[in-house]
């Protein structure tokens, strides 16, 4: 007897519509919990990376359904963004018909899944009642000055008038055109995230349940460091390069000084030198490599001489200045003093220049050697080289050098972050419209709350061609001023997408709340995210603005928490063959086609069992039929059911209630499906009555929900499963029950042992032929085969 998993996982996702079983009420005075999963791009079709984020999530969801929480559990879609764009020019279509299709798509995907989501809160965040909003939140800053306008470098593309991001530059050309990008300096719209720096970081403490490598991800971009900021003369101008350090202890060290491509001094510098014009084609070439290959430690290293020098303000020290790829602007002052012995990459680049080097810090144990270096020694010791602090250990040489250094004048003491102000602006079409306007009697203006949202025009060209398609709709463009009521001209710039996905779990508490980006009590009610699940690559930008916006929001009294989710699971990648899927790779596995061969339930079971929620999760044919045939051999089990079962089956029962439950609180799914299987596996050797087996079904249905709730119903059951309660141990019945075995050697009975019930074979086995009792019957003779009954006999053949 098998089960129709067609037929039944199309009858119950009916009967859960139908009957909104999942929809999120408000009950105040009951226990709530708010799980939310990083909602989609709307690409169109699932992946199995979105399968195993969401059937995680709707286990989750369904475990604390059967505990008796009020779950809010929604779903919607980040539809904003540039793929969408390019499909509509790629397709000859707009982006907002091709983004609808997309979504009407996926979301069909997901129900086939059979995920608990309360689809009445649904949001899209291409909808103008959604980036209405987002507009709304864009003024709220804009009136406290955490919102403003300056001049920044950017990738520009001359062929298609748009700016471009690192990633969309290849080698050296645009992505779509293939023609040459330039740097271009555009006047762009920023948050003032770094107002809120201190708070971002110090807020961290109260992140209990995030995974530790998501905390150190953010202090890291946060990057908050104390030292100080030394000032380097430059040889016969007497300008002065300002240069930020957290190891003033290596100042005596510093042989030459590097400057970012991109500092302000750096042009002047090489003017009129003899290698100018190599410099400026370096500085070009540079400036098309993403700040993320800049910095990392496995890219060679490249730079050049400025023909200029600077002076060591410790020793009056005559000191080369260069130009380098691994210095950015974003972080302290955009210049280092390069001390190779003592810092890796500098040691590096002076190898490859042929750069002096000076040891100022030697190992407690020992004295370096210049001629035996083969890396640069980064630890603590003993100040050697450095004048009046020779001798003195480097942790407190780092102090008294730089209040030395800050008594003299050579520098002062202060904190640097790494953290800047957030880029908003985008010159694309598909993304919410900034709302400002620039007259030229009263500059720029922001449109009044009552006139929002400012829509996008539908009827906006979309070629490819000229950059951003609203520039080329005149009646948006053109607009009267809300202050003097003259001419002036809209802002086509749009909004990062990152804006949308900032504060949508707030949204989700109220999605059809008309005065304010959300209901007050609503979200006083559900907030914040009792369990948040998405994937690591989202661990700083994402979870960072989300912060930012909470405390924003509480600013401005809209709520009384700090943080917006409580835990945080971060996922793992599903691979295949060891490669992450992906088209390019070919190497996808098609969920859809998976549901059609095996259903839904055999899906989530498997990629649920295959590995812990955390890792990586390769993908295995075999694993699905295992995962099929254990369902359908829990289906058989209706078919001989007894009266009563026996006291050691209950006591097993017991056992798995308390380990399952420990272990979905725990997210270890995998291991609470071994304990079902366990649980299978002696309710097939002993026989269950209805009562143990009920107990199974509904501890099941969290991961395989259209099948339990078809066995539910079918063992007499009329309301849905997910109305009953979760099982409940009995402490008294933890106590390990044992069984009785007989042994027989070649038939023969020699003597009787007693094991744990539901005890598997092989470890019967290994206990049996451990057993010196055995040893005179078979006397030394291997086994040439052993039988063993559950729970009542073994037989060994020798």
């Amino acid at each position: 007897m098998f089960y129709d998993f067609k037929k039944i996982e199309e009858k119950w996702q009916r009967y859960w519509e139908k009957s909104s079983l999942f929809k999120a009420n408000l009950h105040p005075g009951h226990k709530k919990y708010y799980l939310l999963e990083m909602f989609p791009y709307p690409s169109g079709k699932i992946h199995m990376g979105h399968v195993r984020n969401y059937t995680i999530g709707d286990v989750a969801a369904r475990f604390k359904i059967l505990e008796g929480f009020d779950v809010m559990h929604p779903m919607g879609f980040d539809a904003f963004g540039q793929p969408a764009e390019n499909a509509a020019i790629k397709n000859k279509t707009k982006p907002g018909t091709w983004t609808h299709k997309c979504i009407k798509e996926m979301k069909s995907e997901l129900k086939k899944m059979g995920f608990s989501y309360d689809w009445d809160r649904e949001v899209s965040t291409c909808e103008a009642s959604y980036y209405k909003w987002n507009q709304w939140i864009f003024l709220k800053m804009f009136e406290r000055g955490l919102a403003y306008r300056k001049v920044s470098a950017v990738n520009w593309c001359p062929e298609c008038a748009t700016t471009l991001a690192n990633e969309e530059v290849i080698d050296g050309g645009c992505w779509r055109c293939h023609k040459k990008v330039e740097p271009k300096d555009l006047e762009q719209w920023y948050l003032k995230i770094t107002e809120y720096k201190d708070r971002l970081l110090e807020d961290l403490a109260l992140l209990k349940h995030w995974p530790q490598r998501v905390l150190s991800m953010q202090e890291n971009w946060i990057g908050k460091s104390e030292g100080i900021e030394i000032r380097f003369k430059l040889k016969g101008s007497g300008a002065v390069i300002p240069v930020f350090t957290t190891r003033p202890d290596t100042i005596f060290g510093a042989t030459y000084i590097v400057l970012a491509c991109e500092h302000p001094i750096a042009k002047e510098l090489i003017g009129g030198k003899p290698q100018e014009k190599e410099a400026l084609e370096f500085i070009d070439k540079v400036s098309k490599k993403s700040n993320v290959v800049r910095s990392s430690s496995d890219v060679k290293k490249e730079g050049i001489f400025t023909g200029s020098y600077a002076v060591n303000p410790v020793n009056n020290e005559t000191i080369p200045v260069w130009i380098a790829d691994y210095v950015l602007m974003e972080y302290g002052t955009g210049a280092i003093m390069a001390v190779p012995t003592h810092d890796q990459r500098d040691f590096l680049f002076a190898k490859e220049h042929n750069l002096p080097m000076r040891i100022v810090i030697n190992p407690l144990a020992c004295s370096l050697e210049l001629k035996a270096m083969n890396e640069a020694y980064e630890g603590e010791g003993v100040q050697v080289n450095s004048g009046k602090f020779d001798g003195m250990p480097s942790p407190e040489a780092k102090k008294q050098i730089a209040a030395w250094m800050e008594k003299e004048g050579m520098g002062c003491i202060k904190t640097n972050w790494r953290l800047r102000d957030w880029l908003i602006s985008r010159q694309r079409y598909w993304g919410t419209p900034i709302p400002v306007v620039y007259c030229n009697k009263c500059g720029v203006v922001p449109v009044p709350f009552k006139d929002l949202p400012v829509e996008l025009p539908k009827d906006a060209p979309f070629t490819g061609e000229g950059g951003s398609p609203l520039t080329k709709v005149k009646k948006f463009i053109e607009a009267k001023c809300p202050k003097c009521g003259g001419k002036s001209r809209r802002e086509t710039d749009t909004m990062a997408t990152f804006f949308d996905s900032s504060w949508y779990f707030l949204r989700f508490c109220s999605p059809k709340f008309k005065e304010a980006p959300f209901d007050k009590n609503e979200v006083s009610y559900w907030m914040p995210v009792d369990q948040y699940i998405g994937g690591i690559e989202h661990a700083i930008l994402h979870l960072l603005y989300s912060r930012f916006f909470t405390k924003f929001f509480k600013d401005l009294k809209l709520v009384d928490f700090s943080e917006p989710f409580q835990c945080l699971l971060t996922q793992g990648m599903v691979l295949k063959d060891k490669e992450v899927m992906s088209k390019s790779k070919g190497n996808i596995v098609d969920p859809d086609s998976i549901i059609k061969k095996y259903g839904a339930d055999t899906l989530r079971l498997f990629i649920l069992f295959a590995a812990p929620p955390e890792t990586e999760l390769e993908w295995d044919d075999r694993g699905l039929e295992g995962a099929h045939k254990f369902l359908n051999r829990v289906w058989r089990i209706q078919e001989n059911l007894k009266e009563k079962a026996d006291t050691a089956l209950v006591r097993f029962m017991h056992k798995t209630i308390k380990k399952v439950s420990e272990d979905f609180s725990a997210f270890k799914f995998n291991t609470a499906i071994a304990s079902l299987m366990e649980l299978t596996n002696a309710i097939y050797q002993s026989g269950t009555d209805k009562e143990v087996f009920l107990k199974l079904i509904i501890m099941l249905s969290p991961i395989a929900p259209h099948f339990c709730e078809e066995l539910w119903h079918t063992l007499g059951n009329k309301e849905s499963i997910f109305k009953s309660p979760w099982p409940v141990y009995d402490h008294k019945m933890l106590i390990e029950e044992t069984v009785t075995v007989v042994i027989q050697v070649n038939g023969k009975v020699r003597f009787k042992i007693e094991v744990p019930f539901g005890i598997n074979q092989e470890n019967v086995k290994e206990l049996v032929l451990a057993d010196e009792r055995l040893k005179p019957w078979i006397q030394g003779k291997p086994a040439k085969n052993i039988v063993v009954i559950p729970n009542k006999l073994v037989n060994i053949v020798v």
